[in-house]
């Protein structure tokens, strides 16, 4: 159902060389905090569209429940860093009688991927295919500048980074 947004990143050799000065601890926690703000950049353009198909008239917003997280289960079997963003509360089309804000709203779904009665009204992939080069250059400055930091502290301390 939902497409796979893959991202090659190519022609970071400065970076590159930092990542080989410092040790693996660094490396995960820098990482996973640059990729959380890469990630907050596509959950901000999804909120962003998600306001615009949103109806005023109901209680529930999809824009509140549209979040980023961080998948541990994913990195203990991988070792690779991973956010999720999507819509809490799944698809689950159930009557739901709460209209609260961050009510659960299943039918986003029904919206980013249309049905035969009505067309569709993307709100996360666009959101993901649009900002590429933002969400590249947020990771990018955000990671070098961890790296810098802990390879500060790291001379500090006197020891090796």
């Amino acid at each position: 159902m939902a497409d796979g947004v893959d991202f090659t990143l190519t022609g970071l050799e400065s970076l590159l060389g930092k990542i080989d000065a410092i040790s693996t601890d660094l490396k995960k926690k820098g990482g996973r905090a640059a990729l959380r703000k890469a990630a907050n950049v596509i959950a901000d353009r999804a909120k962003a569209n998600a306001r615009r198909v949103d109806d005023i008239a109901t209680g529930r917003s999809i824009a509140d429940n549209i979040a980023v997280r961080w998948d541990p289960k994913y990195f203990k079997k991988t070792g690779n860093l991973k956010f999720r963003i999507g819509v809490l509360h799944g698809a689950v089309l159930k009557n739901h009688p709460d209209k609260a804000k961050n009510a659960p709203t299943p039918h986003w779904r029904l919206l980013e991927f249309g049905t035969e009665n009505m067309r569709a009204q993307p709100i996360m992939r666009p959101a993901a295919e649009n900002s590429v080069a933002d969400v590249i250059n947020t990771f990018t400055s955000e990671y070098e500048k961890a790296i810098d930091r802990g390879i500060a502290r790291a001379k500090k301390k006197g020891l090796p980074p």
